[in-house]
C-alpha cells in the first residue's frame, strides 16, 4: 500500500511539473510583441496550466496524506484538465491550418492576405474597434524604424526575409507600384486604385500601412507561426499528461486492490 502511494505521489509530482512547459508557452506567448497587441491565446494558457499545477498538488498531498477522496478528486479533475487540453490542441491546429505568405516578383520576403486566413482569427482583427486599439499598439512599436535603421539601398531592402508584420505594416503591397525611398517612405504612382491598401498607406510613420488589411494579415501570419510552436508544446505536455494519469489510475487501482487484500486477511467487512 505504501509502495502505491510513493508510486501515486511520485506521478503526481511529474505531472505538477508538466504545469510548467504550458504555464512557460503562456509566458512566451505574452513576452511576443505582436501577441502583446493582440492578447488572444496566452492568459487562457497561464491559467490552465496553473489549475494543472493545482491538481496535481492536490494528487501529491492526497497521495502522501492517504486522503483517498482527494486522490479521487484528483483523477475526475486530471481527466477533465487532459480532455481541455486536447481540445486546445486541437482547436489551435485547426485556427492556424489556413494562410500562408504570397511570393512577389524580383522580392525575397512574403506578403499576406487576410482572406487566406481563418474566420476565427480575421474577427479578432476585422472590427473597427478592436482594430483601432492594435493599430495604436503596433504603432507605438520600433518594427518599422527598424527597418530604416538596417536598409539603405532598395535592393537590399528587396532582398531582406522581413518578418511578416514588417512587410504587412511597414511598406505598401507590392502591386501598388510604389517607388522605394526608404523601407518606411515611398513615392505613390499615377495609379495607385490596384488595392484598397494602395490607398491607405501614408508616408507619415505614425500612419504607414497600420490600416491596411495586408498588416492585419501580417499580424495573423506572425501569431499564427507563434501558436503553432506553443501548439507542439501543448501536444507533447498532453502525450506527457495522458501517460501519468494511466500511470497514477493503475496504481490507485493496485492500491485500492491492496488494501481490500489487507483488509480481508485480518478478517475485517471489505465494500468495493
Amino acid at each position: 500500500m505504501a509502495l502505491n502511494k510513493n508510486i501515486i505521489g511520485g506521478i503526481n509530482l511529474v505531472a505538477m511539473l508538466l504545469s510548467v512547459p504550458i504555464i512557460g508557452a503562456g509566458i512566451w506567448l505574452a513576452t511576443q510583441p505582436d501577441n502583446a497587441c493582440l492578447q488572444i491565446l496566452q492568459w487562457p494558457l497561464i491559467i490552465f496550466g496553473v489549475a494543472v499545477l493545482l491538481v496535481g498538488v492536490a494528487g501529491f498531498i492526497g497521495a502522501f496524506c492517504r486522503i483517498t477522496w482527494l486522490l479521487l478528486l484528483y483523477l475526475v479533475a486530471m481527466l477533465v484538465l487532459i480532455l481541455l487540453l486536447g481540445s486546445l490542441v486541437g482547436f489551435v491546429y485547426m485556427v492556424t491550418l489556413r494562410g500562408s505568405g504570397h511570393l512577389q516578383p524580383n522580392r525575397a520576403y512574403l506578403e499576406y492576405h487576410l482572406d487566406d486566413f481563418s474566420a476565427f482569427l480575421r474577427r479578432r482583427v476585422q472590427s473597427s474597434f478592436k482594430w483601432d486599439l492594435i493599430r495604436t499598439c503596433l504603432s507605438s512599436s520600433t518594427m518599422c524604424a527598424e527597418l530604416n535603421q538596417s536598409f539603405r539601398m532598395a535592393q537590399d531592402f528587396f532582398n531582406a526575409p522581413i518578418t511578416p508584420m514588417q512587410s504587412g505594416c511597414c511598406k505598401p503591397p507590392t502591386l501598388c507600384g510604389y517607388t522605394f525611398v526608404n523601407p518606411t517612405y515611398w513615392i505613390m504612382p499615377i495609379n495607385n486604385a490596384a488595392d484598397m491598401d494602395c490607398l491607405k498607406w501614408n508616408n507619415d510613420q505614425t500612419q504607414l500601412c497600420y490600416s491596411c488589411d495586408s498588416c492585419k494579415a501580417g499580424l495573423l501570419q506572425s501569431l499564427k507561426n507563434q501558436w503553432r510552436t506553443a501548439d507542439i508544446v501543448l501536444l507533447l505536455a498532453l502525450v506527457a499528461l495522458i501517460s501519468v494519469y494511466i500511470i497514477a489510475c493503475c496504481a490507485f487501482r493496485n492500491a485500492k486492490t491492496e488494501t481490500l487484500f489487507d483488509k480481508y486477511k485480518q478478517g475485517q467487512p471489505t465494500y468495493v
